[in-house]
């Protein structure tokens, strides 16, 4: 009789061990996908301040594509694969260049070996005057109305707030390096208090 209750227990104890077994080997899974997911495809990101208003408003809540630009290898920023180069008019999430350990997020304006100006708020590329419809100005402010012209190095981008007026971007930092870009923003998947944003893809 002892040997079957003790028999009957230790099928338990297997038993038991088999269910936290799986349960433990699935959430090890799920969390190696999460990370995988974070670093190299899809990643949140949420708006801290007013730079990219009126596109983007403090509350937003992100999804950046980290795919579209490449595969880059972890900590050191090195891209890998290529797929893709940051487009005039995309809005990408990068490292901050003066604080490494912040991400920023503007709006790409001059593109390598560009040479950009800026007139009496009008944005010049190689002389040309760009299409700028989402640079929005502060008209109780007159600044930044003249700038450059500036050249854009080899493998960097010149990026803007569209909240001209209001954005500290490459206007008084510099340039961004394309390896320190993460990625592109994609789509606004929650926002708070600006509920009626949710799902709304970014341009």
């Amino acid at each position: 009789m002892d040997k079957e209750i003790k028999k009957r227990q230790y099928k338990k104890g297997r038993a038991k061990k088999g269910v936290f077994r799986e349960y433990l080997e699935a959430a090890i899974i799920a969390i190696i996908l999460a990370l995988f997911i974070r670093t190299f495809v899809v990643q949140a990101f949420k708006i801290p301040s007013e730079s990219m208003k009126p596109t983007l408003l403090v509350g937003d809540h992100l999804l950046v594509n980290k795919f579209i630009y490449g595969v880059k290898l972890p900590f050191i920023n090195k891209t890998i694969i290529p797929i893709s180069e940051p487009k005039r008019g995309d809005i990408v999430v990068f490292i901050y260049p003066v604080d490494k350990e912040k991400d920023f997020i503007k709006r790409v304006i001059g593109l390598p070996g560009d040479r950009v100006t800026i007139m009496d708020r009008k944005v010049f590329i190689n002389g040309k005057a760009i299409n700028d419809p989402y640079g929005a100005y502060d008209n109780t402010l007159r600044r930044n109305e003249n700038f450059g012209p500036i050249l854009v190095p080899e493998e960097s981008l010149f990026v803007m707030g569209d909240n001209r007026d209001h954005s500290y971007d490459s206007r008084y930092w510099g340039f961004v390096p394309l390896d320190f870009v993460k990625g592109k923003a994609l789509i606004i998947y929650w926002s708070w208090p600006h509920w009626k944003r949710f799902g709304h893809i970014i341009r």
